[in-house]
Order: C-alpha cells, then sequence, then structure tokens
C-alpha cells in the first residue's frame, strides 16, 4: 500500500510537470500568432492607408513613424526586412546594430520561401529563456510579397512556474497525508493477517518430541491460513504417533542392550565357576588326606564368583531404578566432606568459599555423585608421579557449583561424547554404570553436568544444582 502511494504520487507529479509545460508550450504558440496576426492586421491597414506607393523602397518611408505606434499598441517590438533580409525598419528605440539584426541568414529566407504557409519559427534560447522568432511576408494589396515581416517573441513562464509549484506542494501535502494513512492502514492489516502466522510461529517453535504438543485453534481463519493450521494439526498429530513408537523402540533397543551388558557381566564369572566345578568333580577323592583344604579352596572360589553376580546385579538395580528421593534442606559442604571421609589417599583435597551453602537434595544421592565422581578420579591417577585431586563447592546465584579436578591421564577425545552411556568404560574392570548414574541424579535436579579434559593433564567434573527444589 506505501509503495503503490508512492508510486502514485511520483506518476503524478511527473503527468502534472508534463501537462503544465504542454500548456505553456501551447499557450506560447497560440500568443505568437495572434500577435504576429495583429500586427500584420496593422501593417495591411497602414499599407492601405498610406499616400506613398507600396513598394519595397518606400518600406522605410510608409512605417517612419508608423512602426513605433504599432509596437506600442500591441505592445511588442517587430522587425521589417526586404526580401534580400537586410534590414529596413526595427520598432526597438535603441536598436543595437549587429550582423544578425541587419542581415537575415540566407538559411532563414531560404526556409521562408518553401514554406507551405509561408512562415518559418525559428526557435532558440536567450539569456535561459527560450525564443522564437517568426518571419512572415509582408503583401501589397494584389498580394505580392514586398517584405518580411520579423516578430522576436521570449517565452515568460514565471507565472506558469509559480502555479506549477503551487499546485505540487498542495498535491505533495495531500500525498503526505494519503501516505501517512497507508503507514497506519498497512500496519493494521499486516497486525491483523500476522496474528494467525504469529500463533502458528509461537507454536511451531514449542514443538517438542519430549512432550505433548498442543493443536492450533483458530476462529475463521483465512483460507490459506487454514490450509497452513490442517497441516500444522496433521502434523501434530503423526508427531504423536511417531514419537510413541520411536519413544516404544528406544526402549526397547535400550532394554536389549542393558540384556546384552547383564548377559556378558554375568558370563565373565560363570565360565570360571564351570571350570572350578568341571575340575573339583575330575580331580575330587574322597580318601585324598587334603580333602578338607581343597573343598574349603574350591568353596572360596564359588563364593567369589557368586559375590561378583551379586554385586553385577546390584549396581544394575542401582542404575535402573532409583530410590525415591527423601528431599531435605542441606549443607552441601558438610556432606561433601562426609563423601570424602571414606577415602584414605593423601592427594584428596577440598575447598569452599563458604562454610554453609544450602540446597534442598537427597543426602543419599548426593553422597552417591560425589563418591563416583572421586572414584573415576582416583582410578585416572594411578600412574601420575605426584597425584593431586581437587573437589570445590562454590555458591553461583541460586545454584550450587561442585568441582571435581584431577591431574590424571585425562579423556581422549575419541572417547568424550560417549563418557555418560551407562556401558561405556575405558577401564579393564568395571561395567562403566558410575557416570550414567550421576548424570540420572543429577538430571533428576534439573540439573547439569559436565566435564572439560586434556589428555595427559587431567579432567574436571562439574555438577550445577539448583538451590530450590524444581520439579
Amino acid at each position: 500500500m506505501i509503495l503503490l502511494v508512492l508510486i502514485a504520487s511520483v506518476l503524478i507529479a511527473g503527468v502534472t510537470i508534463y501537462q503544465y509545460r504542454e500548456q505553456s508550450k501551447d499557450y506560447h504558440k497560440v500568443r505568437l500568432e495572434r500577435k504576429e496576426g495583429q500586427i500584420k492586421q496593422s501593417i495591411a491597414y497602414t499599407l492601405q492607408e498610406t499616400t506613398y506607393p507600396v513598394t519595397t523602397e518606400n518600406l522605410a518611408l510608409i512605417f517612419k513613424d508608423e512602426i513605433y505606434r504599432i509596437a506600442d499598441v500591441q505592445n511588442v517590438n517587430f522587425n521589417i526586412y526586404d526580401l534580400k533580409g537586410n534590414l529596413i525598419k526595427s520598432s526597438k528605440p535603441r536598436f543595437r546594430n549587429d550582423s544578425i539584426s541587419l542581415h537575415l541568414d540566407s538559411k532563414i529566407i531560404e526556409m521562408l520561401s518553401n514554406a507551405v504557409n509561408k512562415r518559418y519559427i525559428l526557435e532558440d534560447t536567450a539569456a535561459g529563456d527560450k525564443y522564437h522568432a517568426s518571419f512572415t511576408y509582408i503583401n501589397d494589396d494584389k498580394f505580392k510579397p514586398i517584405g518580411i515581416l520579423n516578430l522576436p517573441y521570449y517565452e515568460d513562464n514565471t507565472l506558469n512556474d509559480m502555479e506549477l509549484r503551487e499546485f505540487l506542494m498542495r498535491l505533495s501535502v495531500v500525498y503526505l497525508f494519503m501516505l501517512l494513512i497507508a503507514v497506519v492502514l498497512a500496519y493494521f492489516i499486516s497486525k491483523y493477517i500476522t496474528r494467525s502466522l504469529q500463533t502458528i510461529s509461537d507454536k511451531i517453535t514449542q514443538t517438542d518430541l519430549t512432550k505433548r504438543n498442543e493443536k492450533i485453534l483458530i476462529e475463521n481463519p483465512g483460507h490459506e491460513i487454514g490450509k497452513l493450521i490442517d497441516s500444522y494439526n496433521e502434523m501434530i498429530d503423526e508427531l504423536e504417533v511417531s514419537a510413541a513408537k520411536l519413544a516404544r523402540s528406544e526402549r526397547e533397543q535400550a532394554w536389549r542392550e542393558m540384556a546384552k551388558q547383564v548377559a556378558h557381566e554375568i558370563k565373565n564369572p560363570l565360565t570360571p565357576m564351570r571350570l572350578s566345578v568341571q575340575s573339583f568333580e575330575r580331580k575330587f577323592n574322597p580318601e585324598d588326606p587334603d580333602v578338607q583344604t581343597k573343598v574349603k579352596e574350591f568353596s572360596r572360589t564359588l563364593i567369589q564368583q557368586i559375590d561378583t553376580m551379586s554385586s553385577i546385579a546390584s549396581a544394575f538395580s542401582n542404575f535402573a531404578e532409583m530410590p525415591a528421593q527423601q528431599n531435605e534442606n542441606l549443607n552441601v559442604v558438610k556432606i561433601v566432606k562426609l563423601a570424602l571421609d571414606i577415602f584414605n589417599e593423601k592427594y584428596i583435597h577440598f575447598m569452599a568459599d563458604e562454610e554453609e551453602i544450602i540446597a534442598k537434595l537427597d543426602r543419599t544421592q548426593l553422597i552417591r555423585v560425589i563418591t563416583n565422581l572421586v572414584k573415576n578420579a582416583i582410578q585416572a591417577v594411578p600412574e601420575v608421579q605426584s597425584p593431586r585431586i581437587l573437589v570445590s563447592v562454590v555458591s553461583q546465584g541460586d545454584k550450587v557449583k561442585i568441582s571435581v579436578a584431577d591431574n590424571g591421564i585425562g579423556i581422549q577425545d575419541g572417547f568424550k561424547d560417549k563418557v555418560f552411556e551407562p556401558k561405556f568404560t575405558t577401564k579393564t574392570s568395571g561395567m562403566g554404570l558410575g557416570l550414567g548414574m550421576v548424570k540420572n541424579i543429577v538430571e533428576t535436579y534439573n540439573g547439569s553436568i559436565n566435564f572439560t579434559s586434556q589428555p595427559g593433564k587431567g579432567t574436571v567434573f562439574t555438577v550445577m544444582f539448583p538451590k530450590t527444589e524444581n520439579n
């Protein structure tokens, strides 16, 4: 709308200027013809009244004083030339003799003689204004040419230009007012049109695979907007079906992976148990004097493998099913110190910027987080000459930050994306469930866990807990 108003204003201004110029051109053309006709009538009247013979040679005598009277009556100056282009008489009181005024160019005489209506108009510019000069024959009573009438004419467009400026000024005011109206209308119309689009945009932005998405409901939408809303609502339906299938598939895949891991971990102790039983069955001799010692050794081997299987079952149980949270207002500094008391390593250090940082957490789960992170740090520094582990607790606004830093072997770049996967481990023993369980606990509290690591220099794990419960 704004563009149309601007284009219309430019076009109308252009057409107006063109029209004024054409009108001015027609006006000056008609005025020149009228003045020329009036002077010719006065000249014809003078020729009828004169007592001199009407010849070219007598034109100077005939119009000796009469030329000034005619010029004064018609309010215009003119010149009279003979048929060869020589100046005979001019109405200018103080005529400035120059080559052009004293003698006409041969081209002008030729163009005049060849003209059908025996009239020739010369167009030029003088002092920045348009200059016209008309040339016609002066005839005697028998219509025989006896001289040439030259009428100089300067276009005076002062009045026309002033009217044009005033008109354009008024037109500009009108179109400025129309432009303001167009801006206001365009704003409200665009707001009305884009209101539905904004609703759709907000809904699309809020679309999340992890939750149920609402459909868009708009009363009396336009045809195109309605089709877009229908497509979005159909997509939401399909998305919910796909999300359900994906969730079920992921759960099944996770349980398949977990089952493979459980089977693998259980097979490890079953193999030595089977070998031990087969060996005992093959070598057992009731009459052997050391039979009691061998039975005890066999039992001890079986019990060790059974304990290993029990540990495996407990680890998977702890990972798969967290106990119910018993949230309470805890002094995080005190609980972290308590969790570190079970470790005897001298290179473990603790630091806190405050004596008391209160947060609403489960005591047991917080201890499990600290214990697992510190265990991982201890396992990363056995080959370091001067091992060092620093555990720190810092208050940051409405969150508490717990960091566990070590100067151990670090984590290779290729393993960083897999650190929190349940079955991932780089150690020769263990099931790789510790960090996965820690991440599960932290995310239960809407917290975050991340790490930075440089191979050969060490690793820093950072846990952020909200101080207040946020379900």
